[in-house]
């Protein structure tokens, strides 16, 4: 995933980085640390021409980190492409949460299992009547958390839950 230049823990990393590589002239190690990053190839061809001061920002920066450990992650569930794009919102909302995909050790992995335990710990029983009308016999438990509480733990775990900095 992060194979050539490794995780970068924030935007700042990735533009004194950027800076540098284009310093040197070193064109093809930039484009690759962008791709790697998840960076767009525009993006990156604009900061080269110097069309843009800087190669990313604080919210691009989590959302490539997003896409590029998604497109590893291969999953099927529908479920979870509407997680990932509360977080993606939450990105575009709040710096602070941006901010925090960044840093190391905060993975989708992990904000995924993270929102997995809640849904276990919190499961109940379905109403009967409804597993009657699924026409699924036995005992039924549900625990999935709606848009609202998926978003408050995407932030719980990218922030640890602190307040953003107005």
């Amino acid at each position: 995933m992060f194979d050539k230049f490794g995780e970068m823990e924030s935007y700042t990393q990735i533009n004194e980085l950027a800076t540098n590589l284009k310093a040197e002239g070193d064109i093809e190690s930039l484009k690759q640390m962008a791709a790697e990053n998840g960076i767009d190839t525009d993006i990156c061809d604009a900061f080269i021409q110097g069309d843009i001061p800087e190669l990313t920002d604080a919210m691009s920066a989590a959302i490539g980190k997003i896409e590029i450990e998604e497109a590893e992650l291969k999953h099927k569930e529908e479920i979870i492409s509407d997680w990932i794009n509360y977080i993606k919102a939450s990105c575009m909302d709040s710096e602070d949460v941006a901010k925090a995909v960044r840093m190391k050790g905060k993975s989708l992995n992990g904000v995924i299992a993270y929102i997995l335990t809640w849904s276990f710990k919190n499961a109940y029983a379905v109403d009967e009547d409804i597993v009657k009308a699924a026409k699924v016999s036995g005992r039924v438990k549900m625990g999935i958390p709606g848009m609202g509480t998926a978003k408050r733990l995407i932030k719980e775990y990218y922030t640890g839950g602190k307040n953003e900095k107005k």
